[in-house]
């Protein structure tokens, strides 16, 4: 019995550790993503998306909008992988005071299809066509942050595929997710 008391505190204090890496890694991502949130301006459709994805963690490129009202941002980039951490707010629970499924669906369609979108030449986009979202438990509000980590299955050039999961600094399981993105050539010009 002690040795599984003495193993639940050396659980805890690697948590913790995790926990403050992620901190950091956010407080340095949040610093570059807050300034170029005040830029105008979006993706460089000149720019591979892996150029592009890249840009949003460093700064280059304004972060969409529903990231800041979500409360999470992305914080690692590479091809085919990208991971955002949050934290759910009071404002993102349901009717029975737990975050809300809605939370758990945006911040994993953000990281897989930001995923997607590090495989994608110059000149093309994707949507997501569908999302398919497995709830594991509830994220307790107590939760300092969670990291919605993704990778891309498969990028071809109409269709791609991405899996992602919901952690805990713990390891612990939230939620998990796939998605089905459809890739098209990006409009030579946007309407304003």
């Amino acid at each position: 019995m002690n040795t599984h008391l003495n193993r639940n505190k050396l659980d805890a204090l690697a948590a913790q550790a995790v926990l403050e890496d992620w901190l950091k890694l956010e407080e340095k991502s949040k610093h570059l993503q807050q300034a170029a949130a005040l830029q105008r301006g979006g993706l460089d459709r000149g720019q591979t998306g892996l150029d592009a994805i890249t840009g949003l963690l460093e700064g280059r490129t304004p972060p969409a909008s529903m990231g800041i009202h979500m409360d999470f941002c992305i914080v690692r980039v590479g091809l085919g992988q990208v991971t955002f951490q949050g934290r759910p707010q009071s404002t993102h629970l349901n009717p029975m005071g737990t975050v809300h499924g809605g939370w758990y669906a945006t911040i994993l369609d953000s990281a897989l299809g930001c995923a997607v979108h590090t495989m994608l030449p110059a000149g093309r986009a994707y949507t997501t066509s569908q999302l398919n979202l497995q709830l594991v438990r509830s994220i307790p509000l107590k939760v300092e942050r969670v990291q919605a980590v993704a990778e891309v299955v498969h990028c071809g050039r109409q269709l791609a595929t991405a899996q992602g999961q919901l952690l805990g600094p713990d390891g612990s399981l939230y939620a998990h997710a796939t998605c089905t993105c459809l890739i098209f050539d990006l409009p030579e010009s946007t309407p304003q």
